[in-house]
């Protein structure tokens, strides 16, 4: 009997376990609401934290479409600089996990894998917006054109540090590469 409990003490522990050797990051503000319809259609990768799945990407865009159901489909477009200019794109799907405010989202493109996609920061407009993750893996400046004016990115470079980024990690996306639809 007394191993039983032993065994079911250690089991409940293990999650725990987990916790004690990860960073703790402080909550991760997101914007206040978000109208799904004017966030749908092309965004241009301004700047983002390096990853594989982006490696040697330029003329990066992200295509949203609101569906019926309420999830928007995404797809991913870039070019492959280093392999004379391959096209290379990735379709996925978004959910939003808060409700309250459309702010917080799960995307996937490896299904049943979502990762987090929380909107930091949105211009009243929906011209420009600062994503990222509540890890602070993932990271992304993205605009309604392909370039920004200097002193709004400095801004936003800005603002990725004051949410607890580090803006020395971010690289600036190649736009100079037209995509064609």
């Amino acid at each position: 009997m007394n191993l039983t409990r032993t065994a079911l003490l250690i089991l409940s522990l293990l999650p725990l376990a987990g916790c004690a050797g990860s960073k703790h990051h402080p909550p991760l503000p997101t914007v206040e609401h978000v109208d799904l319809r004017q966030y749908a259609g092309r965004w241009y990768e301004i700047a983002r934290y390096p990853h594989w799945f982006e490696k040697g990407c330029a003329a990066v865009t992200a295509d949203y479409t609101l569906r019926d159901d309420g999830t928007l489909e995404v797809v991913n477009r870039c070019v492959l600089a280093d392999k004379g200019g391959k096209m290379k794109q990735a379709v996925g799907r978004a959910k939003v996990v808060d409700p309250a405010t459309n702010a917080r989202l799960k995307v996937s493109f490896f299904r049943p894998f979502y990762g987090d996609y929380w909107i930091l920061h949105l211009d009243p407009g929906y011209r420009y917006v600062v994503v990222g993750a509540p890890s602070s893996k993932y990271l992304w400046i993205l605009a309604r054109t392909p370039q920004l004016e200097p002193d709004l990115l400095r801004q936003l470079i800005g603002e990725t540090g004051r949410l607890g980024f580090d803006p020395d990690r971010l690289v600036m996306t190649d736009q100079s590469i037209n995509i064609r639809d």
